[in-house]
């Protein structure tokens, strides 16, 4: 995935499933809310 410049609104990245999420939105570039 190219999120560089994206922003990601990620709900329940508390979880392990959204924090997975989160965090690998972030390593692909996008801004995380």
């Amino acid at each position: 995935m190219r999120l560089a410049g994206k922003i990601a609104i990620v709900t329940g990245a508390a979880g392990a499933i959204g924090s997975s999420i989160a965090r690998r939105f972030a390593q692909e570039g996008a801004d995380i809310c």
